[in-house]
């Protein structure tokens, strides 16, 4: 039995990880929370890396890997805390990749998987229901009604549509009746936009699976969430090497000391929570559903925690804006809430468990 990412899976890892090393410091991971303006070109590369067909066929263009592969890769995401687009168009050409039909999938994975069309997910509906079973749009090859904090919506190509009993429809951005509505997004790199579906033409998928899509989606924001927690470690243990303090480096004192091991002791353990979700969600998708959602509930729970320390840790320099440490804590929030909150993830788990 394998307990660890195998070659592959790390070089495609380490492959992202160089990549963004290189493109994104902490000054480009800033720039949308000073200019507003969102930043496509990082997603563009990852798309020229392969990444766009991580889980897509060899017959359309893609890798033919699971979600584990794919998780992997969403860890240094969040690790560089990089704006634009990702999670969203990953999870929508996951989606037409296991429930679209044949034509459906020959149509539109091609395009998805090197960035031609660029895609979103639409799940939120009016109290915030994240889940598949709370979903009630619905309609007879047209759509009326609204989702919810809908990412990067603006200029999208098609969005991927969370319909009543978890089946999933296909609408395309620039269709007549689609109505956007900007919304403040706790992290200005990741844009948010109510949707409004006034009689508009949309695709079904063949296959009603909305719930395994969201299990998806909920590995992959614990993926992003372990790479922020993770590195935020990283930046006091690096700062903390840095700094002086009465002659010698802030590290040295047995407090600081503490407060790191104690962060990197919350956080290294997490790991294996995403890993082993994504891996049944490769191998028994119906037992990832507890998986899935442990994993997010705890993960996205510790990383506020970690990077308030982490900010804490830099002193007064932390609380700049500058100096961008306040990005990691804007990203963890968004982490913690996008597809709901960890306590509604836990109730979940203590109703599939009977409790």
């Amino acid at each position: 039995m394998r307990f660890d990412l195998d070659e592959q899976q790390r070089a495609f890892q380490d492959a992202v990880v160089d990549y963004l090393r290189a493109e994104c410091p902490m000054n480009r991971a800033l720039a949308p929370h000073e200019n507003g303006e969102p930043d496509f070109a990082l997603w563009r590369g990852l798309m020229e890396l392969g990444i766009g067909g991580m889980v897509v066929p060899e017959e359309y263009g893609g890798l033919g890997l699971g979600l584990l592969d794919l998780a992997v890769v969403a860890e240094p995401v969040g690790r560089y805390a990089m704006p634009g687009p990702f999670f969203e168009h990953a999870l929508a050409t996951l989606a037409i990749t296991i429930a679209g039909t044949d034509e459906q999938k020959a149509r539109w994975l091609p395009a998805l998987v090197t960035g031609e069309l660029r895609a979103t997910v639409a799940f939120a509906e009016a109290k915030g229901e994240w889940t598949a079973d709370s979903w009630s749009l619905d309609g007879d090859g047209e759509l009326s009604g609204r989702k919810q904090y809908v990412l990067h919506a603006e200029g999208v190509d098609l969005i991927l549509v969370g319909l009543k009993g978890g089946a999933l429809g296909v609408v395309e951005g620039n269709a007549a009746g689609v109505e956007l509505t900007p919304v403040p997004s706790t992290d200005a790199g990741r844009t948010l936009a109510h949707v409004a579906f006034n009689q508009v033409r949309f695709e079904r998928l063949a296959l009603a699976a909305g719930e395994n899509v969201v299990d998806a989606g909920l590995i992959l924001l614990a993926a992003d969430a372990f790479g922020g927690a993770s590195h935020s470690v990283h930046l006091a243990v690096e700062y903390s090497k840095e700094r002086e303090q009465f002659g010698q480096a802030i590290g040295a004192f047995q407090a600081v000391k503490h407060q790191l091991a104690d962060m990197a002791l919350m956080v290294e353990p997490c790991i294996g929570l995403y890993w082993y979700a994504a891996h049944m969600f490769d191998t028994a998708p119906v037992a990832a559903h507890e998986a899935a959602a442990l994993a997010k509930a705890h993960i996205t729970e510790v990383y506020p925690k970690i990077t308030r320390r982490m900010i804490e840790a830099h002193g007064g320099i932390g609380y700049t804006w500058e100096y961008g440490a306040h990005v990691w804590l804007k990203r963890a929030l968004f982490d913690q809430a996008y597809l709901g909150m960890p306590q509604s993830h836990r109730a979940r788990i203590a109703t599939m468990s009977g409790w």
